[in-house]
């Protein structure tokens, strides 16, 4: 145990941020730069080093938190950067993306604030960069195997590395004109900066794996066809479809799913465009779900000048503090004031869009909604409460409902899919078709990063056990495996 009175005495501090005025006029990372240095390593001693670490299971890559909090404790960074990768690919990502689950796990937070673990976790890692830890590790042999990876996102990265560093010759295919999936044009700038996702597939591409971008699977080649040149397949192409509002007036300029309005902002600090062709700059901004897809959508629309942003949620607010029926260690459902919401908006809980206005050139203009009630379990408007909103861009950020099969992916290799409209696989994370495995997204469902990079670690233990009759490598999941919730 690093401090034994560490969680007596020490009160929790988590990272600071700038002021909300400075950093919506750029797109750097939220945080201020070095703040964490000063006081990560006595919040790691807050780490009580539980008999049962519970963090274990709120993680689904069972990253050893309390074995680098007492390395990050004691400043022995080297130690806790090879305790960090021993689970996880890249903790960069987890660290800054993740909603840590592991914290609503800790057993410090039955009756105090949690441990910091995604503080220390990203502290750790940073610095392992910053003195030149973090080095490729290619194989030290080939098996003359190969594998195509088809998604670049956190799985498919994932099940990319574990699988070189086993000594196959593995190529990932991306349908972007980069490498990253969601991590690359799907999360705001603000919140990781791409220098990070560039110097992992640097790191990547010098243990052996080979990236192949703007080849989408199903159009660009035939699926049966790569089965053929490839040993094994991984398909981690994500779950990408976004769900729709069937209303009136859907089809009026100025709505857009998040995923066609994220994108754009990303390029544009790629040096793809000067400005978007999608813009919030001057207008009123409707954001439609309560995610973190959704506060994306917020903090974009704030730093591309709009007028007002208001975010629209379907379900009552959520609590400050845990409900009876979400007992420690589940994941909590709580009010959530993530780094967007500080910087302003309007959110509006327990209301359903009902329709849109447009002018007479075919614009969106305003968004009608009704208030809403649950009774008796199902989900009923209020009598009298319908108004509209000004509304000019209106983000739909509902989730999304499963792989993309336009591409023709699915039926070309001839997939079956379970009763979700995943694709299905067994227990080594294979499916229907020999030779071809599912992780990530486009087998579970939309999911957070940690069950992604999870899901590629498992998967490329079962393509490797396929390949050659056994496996040395990890499988920190199974594709049954779900996340402590009630």
């Amino acid at each position: 145990m690093a401090d034994p009175k560490g969680f007596l005495t020490t009160g929790r501090e988590v990272a600071q941020t700038r002021p909300a005025q400075e950093r919506v006029k750029d797109w750097n990372e939220v945080y201020v730069p070095g703040s964490l240095l000063p006081v990560i390593s006595k919040q790691a001693g807050r780490c009580m080093d539980c008999g049962i670490p519970f963090c274990h299971n709120g993680c689904p890559l069972g990253n050893l938190i309390p074995e680098w909090n007492d390395y990050a404790y004691r400043e022995d960074w080297a130690a806790a950067g090879e305790r960090l990768h021993a689970t996880n690919n890249f903790p960069e990502f987890t660290g800054r993306l993740c909603p840590a689950p592991c914290e609503a796990a800790c057993v410090l937070g039955i009756n105090q604030p949690a441990v910091t673990i995604k503080n220390v976790e990203v502290s750790i890692i940073d610095k392992a960069w910053d003195a030149n830890d973090v080095k490729p590790q290619p194989p030290e042999r080939l098996s003359g195997k190969t594998v195509a990876v088809i998604g670049s996102g956190p799985a498919g990265l994932a099940a990319a590395q574990q699988l070189t560093r086993a000594g196959h010759t593995v190529a990932v295919y991306e349908r972007a004109d980069r490498v990253g999936g969601l991590l690359r044009y799907g999360i705001p700038e603000f919140k990781m900066e791409k220098r990070h996702i560039n110097r992992r597939i640097e790191q990547m591409r010098a243990e052996g794996t080979k990236f192949r971008t703007g080849v989408e699977i199903g159009r660009d080649v035939d699926a049966a066809q790569l089965r053929r040149r490839y040993d094994a397949v991984v398909i981690a192409a994500g779950a990408t479809v976004s769900r729709d509002l069937p209303v009136p007036g859907r089809d009026l300029k100025g709505i857009h799913f998040a995923m066609e309005y994220l994108p754009l902002a990303n390029k544009v600090q790629e040096g793809d465009y000067v400005a978007p062709p999608i813009t919030a700059e001057g207008k009123h901004v409707v954001v439609i779900g309560g995610g973190d897809t959704g506060a994306d959508c917020v903090g974009t629309a704030h730093r591309q000048g709009a007028a007002s942003v208001t975010q629209l949620e379907i379900m009552p607010r959520p609590g400050e503090e845990r409900n009876a029926n979400q007992p420690w260690p589940t994941f909590p459902m709580l009010y959530k004031v993530t780094s967007a919401h500080e910087e302003g908006g309007e959110r509006v809980y327990s209301v359903s869009t009902t329709h849109f206005e447009g002018d007479e050139d075919g614009n969106v203009q305003y968004l009608h909604l009704v208030e809403v009630e649950f009774k008796d379990g199902k989900l009923e408007q209020k009598a009298g409460t319908e108004r509209r909103i000004p509304a000019q861009l209106v983000t739909l950020a509902m989730g999304f409902t499963g792989t993309d099969r336009s591409n023709g992916l699915v039926e070309q290799f001839g997939l079956e899919l379970d009763e979700r409209g995943n694709v299905a696989r067994d227990a080594d994370f294979a499916t229907n078709v020999d030779g071809v495995f599912v992780a990530g997204d486009a087998g579970r469902g939309q999911s957070l990063i940690v069950w992604a990079i999870a899901e590629g670690r498992s998967a490329a233990r079962g393509v490797d056990h396929y390949l050659t009759g056994a496996s040395e490598l990890p499988a920190p999941i199974r594709p049954t495996d779900r996340a402590l919730t009630v």
